[in-house]
């Protein structure tokens, strides 16, 4: 099992109409050959599954890739904080993380915003 990066930019939307390269995740996850999320090799390997949320005017966030009781993933920051803050990814168990594929998340203002997959490597 390998673990790739993925690079996730703001789509369009009605505060970015052109998106945003300055603005998004990069993460990295075990993907199954179909690229999926591989829950088992998250399980073998949590600690590696990070997450770093840029934003251009704000500093950098680094977390970790959780899972869920409801079998939902999540980005959690505060090691030491409540998982209501986490940022959730919409339908993120079924996704395919490939280049040009939209995923959404719901950020911690409850804002649920669409990224586009720009590079898996």
């Amino acid at each position: 099992m390998t673990l790739k990066t993925i690079r996730l930019e703001l789509a369009r939307d009605h505060d970015f109409p052109n998106g945003s390269p300055e603005r998004g995740y990069e993460m990295r996850v075990p993907l199954t050959g179909e690229g999926h999320i591989d829950a088992e090799g998250w399980r073998k390997n949590r600690a590696a599954c990070r997450v770093t949320r840029f934003w251009e005017g704000e500093g950098d966030e680094s977390g970790h890739l959780r899972h869920t009781r409801g079998g939902k993933w999540a980005f959690h920051y505060d090691i030491d904080g409540d998982p209501d803050d986490d940022e959730v990814g919409f339908k993120f168990e079924s996704h395919i993380f490939k280049e040009g594929e939209y995923v959404s998340i719901r950020e911690h203002d409850g804002a649920l915003r669409t990224f586009r997959v720009v590079s898996v490597r």
